[in-house]
């Protein structure tokens, strides 16, 4: 019996190597989309480092490696305030900026309200549901040119309601030029984007115990006290994940203004999006803008991680 034992025993490697098969298995898995992330994502960022520090001009558009090698020189010419290029730079990220600030605030204060609003059962709540995703279920293109004919100073339906039906404005303004160009930048992202909020922060309430409701309705609470104490505190940590892909998603918007103004946008709606494709694509230095893409890469991910620092350490605070 010890013989025929002896002679069944596994040998003695097999169980580390069904040990290594099963933990290398999901890496395996895994390696096919890793593979076409490292293509699609990673490659061009890549790519696009290395020509940040390269003279790439319309002259080496065919063989773009044989530029010359221009180190830092594109990233001081970036960033010198006193020169064309760089005070252009700025002025398009301050703008970028205050609209990222005015469409993030908007997008979730709309979504949040309109959930809040469509949390209660009455009648017609479905189809209004339907009605508030609508804009983010269009495709962009069609929605922004939309809104491009919408805003159109003679006959535009905007300038025919605020002119013509309701007398607010002295005369028909220009939406898509001047300063007026901002607000309709503003106007269109909200639109196209507050569903998103709208539909996240829906999700997110109904994991909300109603129990709380009732017991802080006994308690004689108010709905504006129930929002602030129970619905407010319970989608800190959607809504913390929440404004960071917003703001991530609007900052970097670039076919909102490209559709709704072309290539060249006016000056109080320049955003950094389009105005890296102008320095690109309109004077045929990739150089440079390849080290404004780095900069605002840079820049992007200093937000990034001070907001997660920032929302970690709040939220331990709150535990404790």
């Amino acid at each position: 019996m010890r013989r025929r034992t002896a002679g069944l025993r596994r040998p003695a490697g097999l169980p580390r190597f069904a040990r290594l098969r099963r933990i290398g298995l999901p890496y395996l898995l895994l390696l096919p989309a890793l593979l076409l992330e490292l293509l699609v994502h990673l490659a061009p960022m890549v790519i696009g480092i290395v020509m940040s520090f390269k003279e790439l001009t319309q002259l080496y558009i065919g063989n773009w490696g044989a530029a010359p090698w221009k180190a830092l020189g594109n990233y001081r010419i970036s960033v010198d305030l006193d020169a064309p290029v760089g005070a252009a730079l700025l002025h398009s990220f301050l703008v970028t900026c205050a609209f990222s600030v005015l469409a993030v605030g908007l997008c979730w204060l709309i979504g949040t309200a309109a959930a809040i609003f469509l949390q209660e059962n009455f009648k017609g709540r479905g189809l209004l549901r339907a009605v508030f995703l609508t804009p983010y279920a269009l495709p962009i293109y069609a929605a922004v040119i939309t809104w491009a004919f919408l805003f159109q100073r003679d006959n535009g339906l905007v300038n025919h309601v605020l002119h013509d039906q309701l007398h607010l404005t002295d005369g028909r303004p220009f939406w898509l030029l001047g300063d007026n160009s901002f607000v309709a930048l503003v106007v269109v992202a909200v639109w196209k984007t507050w569903p998103f909020a709208f539909l996240v922060v829906m999700a997110a309430l109904q994991n909300i115990p109603k129990d709380l409701y009732e017991a802080a309705a006994l308690d004689g609470a108010g709905i504006r006290q129930q929002i602030r104490r129970i619905t407010l505190p319970a989608l800190r940590p959607i809504n913390q994940v929440l404004v960071l892909v917003l703001f991530l998603w609007t900052f970097n918007d670039f076919n909102t203004p490209y559709v709704l103004f072309g290539k060249a946008a006016p000056e109080a709606a320049d955003l950094i999006s389009l105005h890296i494709y102008q320095s690109s694509f309109v004077t045929w230095n990739f150089g440079t803008g390849s080290a404004m893409s780095v900069l605002l890469l840079l820049f992007l991910l200093l937000v990034t991680a001070g907001y997660l620092l920032a929302t970690s350490r709040g939220r331990k605070h709150a535990d404790g």
